[in-house]
């Protein structure tokens, strides 16, 4: 895409940009919160346990600790990757990319980035490829 058509794509979207920025920098906002509160609980869930002697093997209540620590562990994972996708979200809009598909380079519907602000495919891209029967 040429300098011109991309300057004209920012100047037809600059009121969808601003309202995507913010909404962008929301998201960012809601997610920090949600992982300052899983590390909370995470570190509340450790100390928990520290208080008493745990033996997951016999204690049966071992098993639901672990699986809350996992639960947590794997929440923060999730925010910690949405945020990242976020942050990639608000370079390429500052960058002019935001909205184009990064496999086919087309124009990606603004219903999926309303749906999925850090979305960087079209939804033809993002389909899975098709499964091939086994032989």
């Amino acid at each position: 895409m040429s300098d011109l058509s991309r300057r004209d794509r920012e100047e037809y979207n600059r009121p969808m940009f601003t309202d995507v920025r913010e909404r962008l920098a929301a998201d960012r906002a809601d997610t920090l919160a949600r992982m300052a509160a899983l590390g909370r609980d995470f570190d509340g869930i450790v100390a928990a346990n520290a208080l008493v002697a745990v033996d997951d093997e016999h204690d049966p209540e071992g098993g639901t600790t672990a699986f809350e620590r996992a639960h947590v562990t794997s929440l923060l994972t999730q925010a910690r990757r949405h945020l990242e996708e976020l942050d990639r979200a608000m370079e390429r809009l500052a960058h002019g990319e935001y909205g184009t598909c990064e496999g086919c380079g087309t124009t990606i519907p603004p219903e999926r980035l309303e749906i999925r602000p850090a979305a960087t495919t079209c939804v033809n891209c993002a389909r899975p490829a098709p499964h091939r029967a086994p032989r």
